[in-house]
């Protein structure tokens, strides 16, 4: 009887912790072992596989994750000579998604100012977008505020305000604003 409840003890024991066979290469302490540190070069890939980053955001990222100023400079010279990273790709597909999800030219040029885009290149792409503002506007009141119009002014602010945090010129918000408040008179003579 002693032996049996020796074994069962060392049974409980022993399922509190795992063997050798389970422990994924434990050292004898118990604690796992240290994974070998990713290089700059593939942790910046790895990013890049996610999606589109400019060199400054690559950058900025890598110094986060702790790898010294000359390793990410030359992971980074090393992406771009590999065509794995380009501000100007970058650039282009930024504006793409911006403007699907409904955002305006001056949201756009801010972002793409952070991102160390130039100027003259920013206003390259926002006329190569060849976006009607106005429409894409109006379609944003339509998505938040659903089809009514509202003469009432505070309610018109509030959408104008909307529209402005969203990018959009003062003179496309005034449009647009107003044009809705057109649209709700005629629809109620």
């Amino acid at each position: 009887m002693a032996r049996l409840a020796r074994a069962m003890s060392v049974c409980m024991a022993m399922k509190g912790r795992r063997g050798p066979a389970h422990s994924g290469g434990n050292s004898p302490g118990g604690t796992p072992p240290a994974k070998p540190r990713r290089s700059a070069y593939d942790k910046a890939l790895g990013l890049l596989a996610g999606r589109e980053h400019s060199r400054k955001e690559l950058k900025t990222k890598l110094r986060q994750g702790g790898y010294d100023g000359e390793e990410a400079a030359t992971a980074l010279d090393r992406l771009g000579a590999q065509h794995y990273q380009d501000d100007d790709r970058f650039a282009e597909a930024l504006v793409r998604r911006r403007i699907a999800q409904g955002y305006g030219p001056l949201r756009l040029r801010v972002e793409l100012k952070s991102h160390s885009v130039p100027d003259a290149r920013i206003r390259e792409l926002l006329e190569e977008a060849d976006t009607d503002w106005d429409t894409l506007a109006a379609a944003q009141l339509r998505r938040r505020y659903a089809a009514t119009g509202s003469a009432d002014p505070a309610e018109r602010a509030r959408r104008a305000q909307f529209l402005l945090r969203r990018g959009f010129a003062a003179a496309t918000v005034r449009r647009v604003t107003h044009a809705d408040v057109d649209e709700a008179a005629d629809e109620n003579p």
